[in-house]
């Protein structure tokens, strides 16, 4: 406003100094001062609106920025608060990992231990099933071996049952063929399943003397008839002494000579008389040295026939 007074006082000014010519181009300046100043105003309010409008955008965009502010101290906050939370994250995450990777080693080496154990297990169960197995097998084996042994013990103990019957049987035979020398110092009695015919000397032989007296003779022959024909027999005729010794420088010359001597008598008065097979009998002497009676010479001087059966069936069974 004051530049406007100023302008009007300067035209008036010169209006009164200056010519027509000059004056009217100071009208066209003027005019054309008051254009632009026009323009100028303007212009001016145009600004003053855009400061307006500026000031209001200042002022939101100072809001936004006082928002932003907050907003982004909150975040700030938030962040840090993360950012803490993170860390304590990544620390327990790297505990974890690096428990995970210990139990990891320890469960390694755990399996790798449990997977030995089991190997050694396998190896050893397998071990014991080969050895359960040796034994089933060697089990059937005895089973097998066992029925056989059963039947073999059966066997065997038929065997033996015929045996002591067929012993019994001989005996019972011998005694009944004997039966009328029963008083004259002839005796039969079984022992051990074997049967021991005792005859005294003085049924058979005079005193020193090695041959066999009749009445002796037909005691032998019926012995040797009642057991002729059973060629599963062993039997020994045992010549016996007393202990007296002999006198005589010719034979006998000792009782050994005389026990072995009258054996051999009545060993041949049975192959003389009888069928008997020579192959069954034997002939020995014992002497003085089995006595059946140390108060009386006269028993111990005898003949023993020991009539036993032929156990080599029943000896070769048991062997096997």
């Amino acid at each position: 406003m004051r530049v406007l007074i100023l302008m009007i006082v300067v035209l008036f000014t010169v209006t009164a100094c200056v010519p027509a010519k000059q004056y009217n181009d100071l009208l066209a300046k003027e005019k054309a001062c008051n254009e632009e100043l026009e323009k100028y105003k303007t212009s001016s309010l145009d600004a003053e609106a855009k400061v307006k409008t500026l000031e209001a955008q200042q002022e939101i965009m100072s809001k936004d920025i006082d928002q932003l502010k907050t907003d982004t101290a909150e975040l700030g906050k938030k962040y840090r608060s993360m950012q803490a939370q993170y860390q304590k994250a990544t620390q327990i995450s790297s505990s974890i990992e690096k428990e995970m990777d210990r139990i990891k080693n320890d469960d390694a080496q755990q399996l790798a231990r449990m997977r030995s154990e089991l190997e050694s297990k396998i190896i050893e169960t397998q071990r014991k099933e080969d050895e359960l197995m040796a034994l089933e097998r060697e089990l059937k084996n005895k089973q097998r071996l066992l029925v056989d042994r059963e039947r073999r013990v059966e066997e065997l103990e038929a065997m033996i049952a015929r045996k002591d019957e067929a012993v019994k049987q001989l005996e019972r035979k011998v005694a009944q063929a004997l039966r009328g020398f029963k008083d004259k110092g002839l005796s039969v009695e079984e022992r051990d399943g074997k049967i021991y015919v005792s005859l005294e000397a003085k049924l058979l032989f005079a005193s020193g003397s090695t041959s066999v007296e009749p009445e002796g003779q037909k005691a032998v022959i019926q012995l040797a008839k009642a057991i002729k024909g059973d060629d599963d027999l062993e039997i020994i005729v045992e010549g016996h002494t007393d202990s007296d010794p002999l006198a005589s420088r010719s034979h006998p010359k000792d009782n050994w000579e005389l026990s072995v001597l009258r054996a051999t008598s009545v060993v041949n008065i049975m192959i003389d008389n009888t069928d008997i097979n020579p192959e069954i009998l034997a002939a020995s002497g014992r002497s003085k040295y089995h006595p059946v009676d140390e108060f009386d010479k006269a028993k111990n001087r005898r003949i023993e026939v020991i009539i036993a059966p032929n156990l080599d069936e029943l000896f070769q069974m048991i062997s096997e």
